[in-house]
């Protein structure tokens, strides 16, 4: 065993990722989860026989997993089972057209022909551009360090030439004229926490990487991909600490020496309606983990506010954090029924009456607004053993303001959960839905801020402005403090699992192999 110490606070995807390739280069690394389980945002709850993935349920770019393993001696598939969903998604208006979104080029020209036969022609030209932004923003800058200005300077020019200045919304209107496909093409920046209507063009990519690769799930829930990480990162002598709470980096001469933390159990239960916001658990000894790396896979800005003390941020001091614009937050209602619904996908996107209005309601006046738009996940229809035999499991989201929008979600979460599943009772989608339930578990943005220790609630961190991306994120090698780093949704390259598996390759600028 190596005498060189590291420590990884976070056991989401991020920092599993960061802990198998910090171990493969010959640390000893010590990876702390605060929660009783591995995964972070990624956590399993279970409740009457059904079990939920917390998130996130869509798999893409399946080759990061693949390399992962492959850094560490190992195969994926000896650890986890992933299978392709089609269509990826189902795309539910109003007024009851409903989009089939697939990779595949003749049946997805097909489903645009059905809403306007001449935007088919507009949709290749876009495609071909969302080529070219992930060309150079996925697999060129992706693992890119932007620790330097130098660094974003010489990417300039071809972000200009890529009109990254201009929003998703922006460009997928440039080439597509039909208003609902224009919502078809342009949502998926709201699965990394981005407003369509200004998220940078960069973000058209996600269209392509899709398209190319599909999207996955795994076998067992996203949680068996948890639990598979865990285990290839054990088998190559990783240590997980379960029940760790990191309470302080320490910095000395500038340079990290290692965690506080404070251990104890802690059980985590929705159910539990007695827990008070701002719950923690009690610890029940404190350890210091000494360690010449710290790798954070936290959230960034409670990281730099809560575990480095001001002394030590010259840049990253806690008004700068608080000026940031931080993505939107998410409610979800997990819930089960004791019936299933086979003519559902593995995937639905319930468009609201509205788009460009409810966007704004949402990232500019947040408030929660009368009607919404939802992702329906339905796991039971790749993976029926994730509920009782006969029954369902899914879970429903409606992207809401974060907690600057000063709701009072003890209050409102009942009446809204019942709001959202009244909307989801339409012969098409979930029939006689709360007849038939029999599990409910909801998570607001408030337990963003307490269970995942998000400020202000966001479920995805910083929003992906272009003037938060690449050089203007906080980068992955800290400014303020050496020996500290981060990787995740809040650090270059951003949300989303392909990226923040991607985030844990830009370490090997900076970690050397050792051994």
């Amino acid at each position: 065993m190596s005498n060189r110490k590291a420590v990884v606070i976070g056991s989401g995807f991020g920092g599993l990722a960061a802990a198998i390739r910090t171990q493969a280069k010959g640390y000893d690394v010590t990876l702390l989860e605060m929660r009783d389980k591995p995964g972070g945002r990624a956590y399993v709850y279970k409740d009457k026989g059904y079990t939920y993935d917390a998130g996130p349920t869509i798999i893409t770019v399946p080759f990061v997993l693949k390399e992962l393993a492959q850094v560490a001696g190992k195969r994926i598939e000896d650890y986890v089972e992933i299978v392709p969903c089609d269509p990826f998604y189902r795309i539910y208006f109003q007024d009851g057209k409903v989009f089939d979104y697939r990779g595949e080029q003749q049946a997805l020209e097909s489903e645009i022909a059905k809403f306007s036969p001449s935007d088919v022609a507009g949709y290749r030209q876009f495609l071909e551009y969302s080529e070219k932004i992930f060309d150079r923003a996925f697999t060129d800058l992706a693992d890119h360090s932007f620790h330097s200005f130098w660094e974003m300077i010489k990417v300039a020019p071809d972000l200009i030439r890529l009109r990254a200045e201009k929003s998703v919304y922006n460009r997928v209107s440039h080439f597509i004229k039909d208003p609902q496909l224009r919502q078809v093409f342009s949502f998926e920046p709201l699965l990394i926490g981005g407003n369509p209507l200004r998220s940078s063009a960069i973000y058209a990519m996600i269209h392509y990487l899709e398209k190319t690769w599909g999207v996955f799930f795994a076998m067992g829930g996203t949680g068996a991909l948890v639990s598979g990480l865990v285990k290839l990162f054990e088998d190559i002598g990783g240590k997980l600490v379960l029940g760790a709470r990191a309470e302080e980096i320490v910095v000395e001469n500038g340079h990290v020496k290692g965690v506080r933390a404070s251990i104890g159990s802690q059980e985590e239960d929705l159910a539990d309606t007695a827990r008070q916001p701002g719950y923690r658990f009690e610890a029940s000894s404190e350890t210091y983990f000494e360690a010449e790396i710290v790798i954070s896979n936290g959230d960034v800005a409670n990281t730099y506010r809560k575990l480095v003390k001001p002394e030590h941020r010259r840049k990253w001091t806690d008004p700068k954090l608080e000026r940031m614009r931080y993505a939107m937050s998410l409610f979800v209602i997990y819930f089960g029924t004791d019936r299933t619904y086979e003519h559902l996908p593995h995937h639905s996107i319930v468009l609201g009456p509205r788009y460009e209005e409810l966007l704004g309601d949402i990232f500019d006046r947040r408030i929660v607004a009368e009607d919404f738009s939802l992702y329906l996940h339905a796991p039971t229809r790749t993976d029926p053993s994730l509920a009782p035999p006969g029954g369902e499991c899914f879970y429903v989201l409606s992207p809401v303001p974060n907690l600057k929008g000063g709701q009072d979600w003890a209050d409102i979460k009942e009446d809204y959960a019942d709001r959202i599943l009244a909307s989801l009772e339409k012969d098409h989608l979930v029939p006689d839905l709360r007849k038939h339930l029999v599990s409910k578990l909801i998570f607001t943005p408030q337990d963003f801020h307490d269970r995942l220790d998000a400020f202000q609630g966001s479920a995805f961190q910083f929003e992906p402005l272009l003037t938060q991306s690449a050089w203007f994120r906080p980068h992955n090698k800290s400014e303020d403090v050496e020996g500290l780093f981060f990787v995740g949704a809040g650090t270059h390259p951003g949300a989303g699992l392909p990226g923040v598996i991607s985030s844990a390759k830009v370490l090997d600028r900076f970690i050397a192999l050792i051994g």
